[in-house]
């Protein structure tokens, strides 16, 4: 069965969502909260997994986890299947706990502000689903890191890592004074999002990747790499056409031609008609995308005069 792909690399960081089965619950008191917390915190410990956040509403939940050693899917599946276990036992359940697949979105962590605004839409959570009053602070929330990001560091969960953050927002060493200035970047913008959301939040929750141009093309680059029969997502379309973008450079620079020159040649061109032969033959790009990137007019031109070229080589 086709499966989205899981990018994997050293030092990558990630946002992970996953629901309850059918939308119920996966919390149905702190036990179970606190219950989370430990199994992740013992995830942590097996997979040397660093916490930039984390929030537990009552039918799915919310980590930004790094993994240093490349281990995001062996990590997730011994603590996702740890705590359904812990949890039927509990209550006394069968069946999943989980709906599916977890969800992962890879952040660029290159300091360009991006782990900040994941971070931001993690702890902004219990706002948006209006379980917090007008008047209440957004550390009156318990269960996401936002309360521990404001206490000393003694006082944490020794996975979590709060200098990521402090230091995307500019505030450098972790001191009383450095938090309370964060509490007040984030309070500033849960009153705001009490008002209207944020509108990047729709962005973020419908991409396959958070960050810059740049950082896009070394995930593309990764995928081309990881990427097998079984996988499927919006990621893989993307990565056909990096893939196919790379293989028109390669051939314009074997024919001594440049963007212009394509445009200038005959639609039925030759060289031309090769080219599509090719990008047909090596990559899952359609006729109309070939006829439209290499200047080709109507797809059905492409079509013919690769077919001529075939036909003329029996």
């Amino acid at each position: 069965m086709p499966r989205k792909l899981r990018v994997q690399y050293e030092g990558a960081i990630y946002h992970v969502i996953n629901r309850g089965d059918r939308g119920e619950a996966i919390f149905i008191e702190d036990d179970d909260r606190w219950l989370f917390l430990k199994t992740l915190g013992e995830a942590c410990q097996k997979t040397g997994w660093q916490i930039h956040a984390y929030c537990l509403m009552n039918n799915h939940f919310h980590l930004i986890v790094e993994t240093p050693r490349a281990n995001l899917v062996a990590g997730m599946k011994w603590f996702l299947g740890t705590y359904s276990t812990r949890f039927n036992r509990r209550h006394k359940y069968f069946g999943h706990l989980f709906s599916g697949r977890y969800k992962s979105l890879t952040v660029d962590g290159s300091e360009s502000g991006y782990l900040k605004t994941v971070c931001e839409y993690v702890h902004l959570n219990p706002v948006r689903a209006q379980l917090l009053q007008p008047d209440q602070p957004l550390k009156a929330f318990l269960w996401s890191s936002w309360p521990a990001y404001l206490q000393k560091p003694a006082q944490r969960p020794a996975w979590l890592r709060v200098d990521r953050w402090l230091g995307e927002v500019g505030l450098g060493s972790d001191t009383a004074a450095s938090r309370r200035c964060l509490e007040a970047q984030l309070e500033g913008l849960r009153q705001a999002e009490a008002k209207k959301e944020n509108p990047q939040w729709k962005r973020l929750r419908r991409a396959w990747y958070w960050g810059s141009v740049s950082f896009r093309q070394e995930m593309l680059e990764i995928i081309d790499r990881q990427r097998g029969p079984q996988h499927c997502g919006e990621e893989l379309k993307e990565s056909d056409e990096h893939r196919a973008q790379r293989l028109i450079a390669e051939m314009l620079r074997d024919a001594g031609w440049n963007a212009a020159d394509l445009e200038e040649q005959p639609k039925g061109q030759a060289k031309k008609a090769r080219m599509a032969a090719r990008l047909r033959a090596e990559t899952s790009m359609t006729w109309p995308w070939i006829a439209s990137h290499l200047s080709m007019g109507h797809w059905r031109t492409a079509y013919n005069a690769t077919r001529t070229i075939i036909q003329a080589k029996k």
